[in-house]
């Protein structure tokens, strides 16, 4: 066992004195170690009640003939750092979760793992760390909160929150209609009830085979949900107790180019967040899987977009999902398109994925739809390049509220709280493509969400008539013609820093195409004079992380060569 360095031989005597200051005895030192990283933090709605998750998968553990030891990690909740200077620690964050996942497994050289993610950059930032460990490892998140309902009975969620304001600055909704959604869109702890980024990454998790069946789709706080803690917890031990289940169970096993390539295709079939490209990157790259953003479109064009909740023009959520049959039921029907669609991979739970999904079934098809009724033929996500994205950028087409082809006047600012403030001074108007730039990995630093001015537009009745481009990035829970991730970003030099107010924009979603109406010779003369903003910065983490990160189209991950 890979923990017999710090509990085997005469040497150790002083680890073990120290192991038994923790509690163990004689007979737990022939045990396996199991790391359960937690992510319990008291301000996420979908981890303050993780410390009692933990404690059921560790009293699953011992009773299963392992050790655990419980560490934790940090968290940020995107909602609550949302729209404000805080937003700019959101993306940073998942490096350093990585980063603790790898010294404290590696540190105390533990056999296996039990990961307790639950939201967005949290999720990618422990499969992140745990792939550099590369020991057996189970991932089982918090799940799903439950849809909220206004006094009239309309199913809500937080992107409901958002979208209100903006209808309220609009007069179109009442001091007590804003307040009664604030009151009921997030009714219980668990991620956010939509396919906002932490659903879609706690789906993309069964497709990538690294989480058990309902790992996306089972509500938070159910005895549901607890069977699942078990069932993870039984699993990781019957794996750490067998020598040869050990090598063949390492997390790189599981988590290969099949995996990726899986993952994508079910995202492109539930219409996830676009920020899951941005983690999925990230995730190869840590894989050692050679995965490029173009690969996305040739995936999206075999994948029929079969499932659309919230809030993609709908009222479906998590909760509605799992009733319909699952993730399982999602990716046995796009399968059924042809060879190629899936590709078959060992998963932790000792079946292939396509031994995993033979017996699935939708249960019902007005949620997941069939092939043969898809709400596309191809797949929610899209890569748009063009003299404005040389390197690529990134739309929900499921999230898509107007035409397909758009053509636009510039409307610029340098920076989110600049837009909000423009946006509802009313500098934004129908046939705008607003340009928000700046808040890039780099420039922002961190790469901002622009969650609050893309839900003013739409709450104010702006989403089928305006376009919003940036090189920062959307929340799961944004829709309407949003184009993020524009790479190379502003701060680098990158076309989206010399667009001007008035440059006709031009977007053409089927064809794949981001691009400003300007001659060569305009943007030469442009570049010629053109000196990025460097905004000021009063943070050392913030610089130095601004230092080491590359662009969106890598996954806005960290250099580790600098020369």
């Amino acid at each position: 066992m890979r923990s017999d360095e710090v509990k085997k031989g005469v040497q150790r005597t002083p680890h073990r004195s120290l192991l038994r200051a923790t509690g163990l005895k004689n007979e737990d030192f022939s045990k396996p170690f199991i790391g359960v990283a937690n992510s319990f933090i008291e301000i996420i709605p979908g981890h303050f009640f993780l410390n009692k998750v933990s404690e059921i998968i560790k009293e699953e553990i011992r009773a299963n003939g392992c050790v655990p030891f419980e560490f934790n990690t940090i968290g940020i909740d995107d909602g609550i750092a949302m729209g404000h200077d805080g937003m700019l620690y959101s993306l940073p964050s998942r490096e350093i979760i990585a980063n603790s996942i790898e010294s404290v497994m590696n540190a105390h050289k533990l056999d296996a793992m039990i990961a307790i993610p639950n939201c967005d950059k949290i999720v990618p930032g422990m499969i992140m760390g745990a792939l550099r460990v590369d020991v057996p490892t189970i991932f089982v998140s918090g799940g799903p909160m439950s849809k909220g309902y206004t006094k009239n009975g309309t199913a809500i969620d937080l992107a409901t929150a958002f979208e209100a304001v903006g209808k309220h600055e609009a007069g179109k909704i009442s001091d007590e209609e804003l307040y009664d959604i604030e009151c009921n869109a997030c009714p219980s702890g668990g991620s956010c009830s939509g396919m906002f980024t932490a659903n879609s990454m706690n789906t993309l998790m069964e497709a990538m085979g690294i989480a058990l069946p309902g790992n996306g789709t089972i509500l938070a706080q159910t005895p549901e949900r607890e069977q699942l803690y078990r069932q993870a917890a039984r699993r990781i031990c019957d794996i750490a107790k067998d020598q040869q289940a050990i090598e063949k169970f390492k997390l790189k096993n599981i988590l290969n180019e099949n995996a990726v390539r899986n993952a994508f295709a079910v995202d492109m079939a539930m219409g996830g967040s676009t920020n899951t490209v941005l983690h999925m990157l990230a995730i190869a790259n840590e894989a050692n899987v050679d995965f490029k953003l173009k690969d996305i479109n040739t995936i999206s064009g075999n994948v029929a977009h079969i499932a659309k909740i919230s809030p993609s023009l709908s009222t479906v959520h998590m909760e509605d999902i799992n009733r319909a049959g699952g993730v399982n039921a999602v990716m046995k029907e796009i399968n059924k398109r042809g060879s190629g669609v899936l590709i078959d991979n060992l998963t932790i739970s000792g079946e292939t994925l396509l031994e995993k999904i033979a017996n699935a079934e939708i249960k019902d098809t007005t949620i997941i739809h069939t092939i043969d009724n898809p709400y596309s033929r191809v797949g929610g996500l899209a890569i748009l390049y063009g003299n404005l994205a040389e390197q690529g950028a990134v739309i929900k087409t499921a999230g898509l509220t107007g035409d397909r082809v758009f053509t636009g006047s510039a409307v610029c600012f340098d920076g989110q709280a600049e837009a909000i403030a423009g946006i509802m001074m009313g500098k934004v108007k129908a046939g705008n493509v607003v340009v928000i730039r700046y808040e890039g990995p780099k420039g922002g630093p961190g790469m901002q969400e622009m969650l609050s001015p893309t839900s003013l537009i739409m709450g104010m009745g702006l989403g089928s008539s305006v376009a919003l481009i940036t090189d920062g990035r959307f929340s799961g829970a944004t829709r309407g013609a949003s184009i993020g991730h524009v790479s190379p970003e502003a701060a680098e030099g990158g076309m989206i820093g010399l667009v001007k107010d008035g440059d006709e924009i031009h977007i053409d979603v089927d064809q794949y195409i981001l691009s400003v109406n300007l001659s060569d010779e305009e943007i030469a003369a442009r570049k010629a004079t053109f000196k990025p903003l460097k905004k000021p910065l009063n943070s050392k983490w913030l610089s130095q992380y601004r230092a080491l990160v590359t662009n969106a189209s890598t996954g806005a991950v960290l250099k580790t060569d600098l020369d």
